[in-house]
């Protein structure tokens, strides 16, 4: 006789425990609130799934503890997003379409409230809940019809694996940072600042920051590339030999620039990833951010102080154009960060969705969609267009000085260049690209000249990090991703006509700075005050700035690194190295005599333990290694035994600072 699937109630211990575990990811998913709980609630779902089938087939049974293991940790994914949220919750339905317009689509884009929530989260989950239901309606109401309820139990058991993946695939990955926030801060620092900033009383900035160009790709460093107009800065401005990066990869190089903070401040020490969902390939990159970076953070948090908000907030339009890379929705794009306007793309070049956008007040619209940007050649035109009109409309138009922040996606992989330009330097089409950029530079040089702004115009060039697979570090060691000095030093050139005596054109500086001191410099240079001009550079207070003004270095080529304000060389949240300038004087090797003669200052570099950049002898790794950077650029020799006491100092040093990282992640000032 056909035996009928009962549902077992008995407790065995294997049961029990796989019910604990359930329970517990259930709870811990709204105590801890990560993401990273959610990935690992929904694998064991998809397990305990196979569970139920294997149960219903083998044993002709439906294991309750099973299945209310599945429910628990199912629903406290649930209750997570519908609470803790960062969207509407539509999860990978929410997807960027050619064309597509924020204030059409509020729904998809980050918006939404508890009960949109609510809507969105249960009409992804519907499937899994209906499936489960319905598996227990057949297990305990069609006892009489045995060949239907072992029909009906099997189909539906395997059916809720099919579900259960589907909501893998479809399921909301975008909450609400878990972390301690800024807000308050944020906001009395800004309302404080004078809005006082005219186009007659302050310089225009104009802040260009390259893509994966490195220290060697340009020819006032010995490039084999003609770049006459990126030339043109050093030649009539000022030249910083040792700059840095403060980061070896793009979107944490790009937060320190704006933010004059270290990226493990805020989650974002590392690439980040679109959140624009898609269940093709697997929604892969919705999980990416929120683990990677940790606690759920998608982009640079919006309570950070951007230079953008500062400015602005003093007075200033600002504008940025190009290559965002720092996040693609909520409190992440551009215009919640303290720009007017935004014209480029959310994402990097490489990566899948790319497609450009217009964006103001945080609304923006898809104007050239992933299928017009496959074939990228015209992106160089298309941002120089872009940037060229808005800035002859805000000085012909306003009374307000500007802020242009240009961030070009190039050289960056994929290489492309225009049509009229490819081929052009006979070196391929890495070189043709940065020859196309330097070409618009040179128009964008013109407008500024035609409106008589050029001279009024603070003018920064620089690269977010070395190069990856072509381009020239100028024979340093090691390339992007990488804490050598090949991943993170890059050229540096500042042109400002009307100056004041800060510089005179023609002029080279030697002493190190980096990113972060981009913040704190233009807060001076631009005259960023608060309570009716009596606070002069005005900082914020709430928070740690790791950036040094740049003033007395470009002045007089002051050290402004010592060990109280090293260069960091992070990676994955990890410092691996440091960097700083010690008095020559009080450095000696071990026959007593001084290290460099005719230097006032000497800089050192340490090495706690980094990967060799040989893959031959890739199972080698450099630890406790000194460089004495002032004569060995290229980090060739480690002089530890030289200079003991130097290498156990800077030793101690970086252990200091990663300890004040761990101890204060957000760098939070008590009041």
């Amino acid at each position: 006789m056909n035996k009928r699937i009962e549902i077992e109630k008995t407790k065995t211990w294997s049961q029990m425990v796989i019910f604990a575990f359930g329970l517990s990811l259930g709870v811990m998913q709204l105590i801890l609130r990560l993401n990273l709980v959610s990935v690992i609630s929904i694998a064991y779902c998809c397990i305990i799934s196979l569970f139920i089938f294997l149960g219903i087939v083998i044993q002709k049974k439906l294991y309750l503890f099973f299945t209310a293991g599945y429910l628990v940790s199912f629903s406290g994914i649930l209750l997570y997003y519908i609470f803790f949220g960062a969207d509407a919750g539509f999860g990978a339905f929410s997807s960027g379409k050619i064309g597509f317009i924020t204030s059409e689509h509020p729904l998809l884009c980050g918006y939404g409230n508890i009960l949109t929530r609510l809507a969105g989260n249960l009409l992804i989950a519907l499937p899994c809940l209906l499936v489960m239901i319905s598996l227990i309606l057949v297990c305990s109401k069609l006892t009489k019809k045995i060949i239907l309820q072992k029909i009906l139990s099997v189909f539906t058991s395997f059916v809720l694996i099919g579900t259960t993946i589907f909501f893998v695939l479809t399921m909301n990955l975008r909450s609400k940072p878990n972390t301690a926030r800024l807000w308050e801060g944020q906001e009395d620092y800004l309302q404080k600042i004078d809005n006082n900033k005219t186009s007659s009383n302050s310089p225009n900035v104009l802040f260009i920051l390259m893509d994966d160009l490195g220290y060697g790709d340009i020819s006032a460093n010995g490039s084999l590339i003609n770049t006459p107009n990126i030339d043109r800065i050093a030649e009539e401005g000022l030249i910083l030999e040792n700059f840095y990066s403060s980061y070896s990869v793009c979107s944490p190089a790009r937060f320190a620039a704006l933010t004059g903070r270290y990226p493990y401040r805020g989650y974002a020490d590392n690439v980040i990833f679109p959140t624009i969902a898609t269940i093709k390939p697997f929604a892969s990159t919705r999980i990416y951010n929120s683990v990677e970076m940790g606690a759920n953070c998608d982009g640079m948090l919006g309570d950070e102080i951007t230079i953008a908000e500062a400015l602005n907030s003093a007075g200033y339009a600002t504008g940025t154009f190009g290559k965002w890379h720092l996040g693609d929705y909520g409190e992440y794009l551009p215009t919640n960060q303290g720009f007017d306007y935004f014209y480029g793309t959310h994402h990097v070049n490489d990566m899948i969705p790319f497609y450009f956008v217009k964006e103001t007040n945080a609304e923006y619209q898809i104007i050239n969609g992933i299928n017009e940007l496959k074939d990228q050649k015209d992106t160089t035109k298309l941002i120089h267009n872009e940037i060229d009109q808005w800035i002859r409309d805000v000085v012909t138009n306003t009374d307000q000085p500007f802020f242009a922040y240009y961030a070009s996606p190039k050289p960056h992989a994929p290489v492309y260049a225009g049509d009229e330009f490819k081929g052009k330097t006979g070196l391929g089409e890495y070189a043709d690209c940065i020859t196309e950029f330097d070409y618009y530079l040179g128009q964008l040089f013109d407008t500024l000249e035609e409106l008589g702004e050029l001279d009024n115009t603070i003018i920064m060039f620089t690269s977010d990090n070395g190069p990856a697979l072509e381009g020239s570090t100028n024979n340093l060691r090691g390339s992007k991703g990488m804490v050598y000095e090949g991943g993170q030093k890059v050229p540096f050139f500042i042109r400002w006509g009307n100056n004041n005596g800060l510089f005179e054109a023609g002029t080279v500086r030697t002493q190190a700075a980096t990113l972060t001191d981009l913040f704190p410099t233009l807060v001076e240079i631009c005259g960023v005050s608060a309570n009716s001009g009596t606070v002069l550079n005005y900082l914020p207070k709430d928070r740690v700035l790791d950036g040094i003004s740049m003033v007395p270095l470009l002045k007089d080529d002051e050290v402004i690194h010592k060990k109280e304000n090293p260069i960091l060389y992070m990676k994955s949240g990890k410092l691996h190295s440091l960097q700083y300038s010690v008095d020559a004087d009080s450095i000696k090797d071990e026959n007593n005599n001084h290290v460099i003669n005719n230097h006032e200052y000497v800089s050192f570099k340490y090495f706690k333990n980094v990967q060799n950049d040989n893959p031959v002898f890739f199972n080698l790794r450099r630890k406790d290694w000194l460089i004495l950077l002032t004569d060995d650029k290229g980090e060739s020799y480690n002089r530890k035994n030289v200079y003991p006491m130097v290498a156990q100092e800077m030793d101690e040093r970086l252990q200091q600072v990663m300890n004040d990282f761990k101890d204060s992640r957000r760098g939070i000032i008590d009041k």
